[in-house]
């Protein structure tokens, strides 16, 4: 594994200017690398889209929608019981009252278990902030030279990294893994 220190910033002529402050400190161009960092939940992760399989306020719809369909079953068969002895209406009427009640059940449920979407923006942080990132590898002696260099080039989120450098890239980066500060340049600057 190779020691990486990236800093992130709103533009690519920004990240460009920082890869010049690195050449000029001595770091040469196939250990610099700038790409693009999606917001969160844009990283296609899934055929149809998204970072995660299901949504932070979904979790529980599942469950939610068991309990409804028993209750609404339950509703759905005593208004059909009550309809067929009423008016006398054939027994169908009494197994489609308990159908509907147990699909309107089973949404009700569902939806009583989901969580507001303030609610789940606040369970999860994203990961990363969106922007370009300016990754450099480093050794155990040149990576505080780098950091200062991204700093003050005026990177945000200063992090340091184990990953795999390839042919001038960080190829094994991984958009969804939250960022390690690095010390004294962590703090965010907006």
């Amino acid at each position: 594994m190779s020691l990486i220190i990236a800093g992130r910033f709103q533009t690519f002529p920004a990240a460009e200017t920082a890869a010049q402050k690195l050449f000029a400190r001595g770091f040469v161009e196939e250990d610099v690398t700038l790409f693009f960092v999606n917001p969160s939940g844009q990283h296609a992760r899934y055929p149809v889209g998204g970072d995660v399989g299901t949504d932070a306020g979904a979790r529980a719809a599942p469950k939610g929608a068991g309990k409804g369909v028993t209750i609404g079953a339950v509703v759905g068969a005593v208004v059909g019981a009550a309809i067929f002895a009423v008016f006398h209406a054939p027994l169908l009427v009494s197994v489609i009252a308990a159908g509907v009640g147990a699909y309107v059940g089973s949404l009700a449920g569902a939806m009583s278990h989901t969580k507001k979407p303030q609610d789940a923006l606040h369970a999860e942080e994203p990961a990363r902030h969106a922007g370009v990132l300016v990754a450099v590898h480093v050794s155990p002696e040149s990576q505080d030279q780098a950091a200062s260099a991204l700093r003050e080039a005026g990177g945000m989120d200063i992090e340091r990294a184990s990953g795999r450098w390839k042919q001038g890239r960080w190829s094994d980066f991984d958009p969804l893994q939250p960022p390690h500060p690095l010390g004294e340049f962590a703090h965010t600057r907006a």
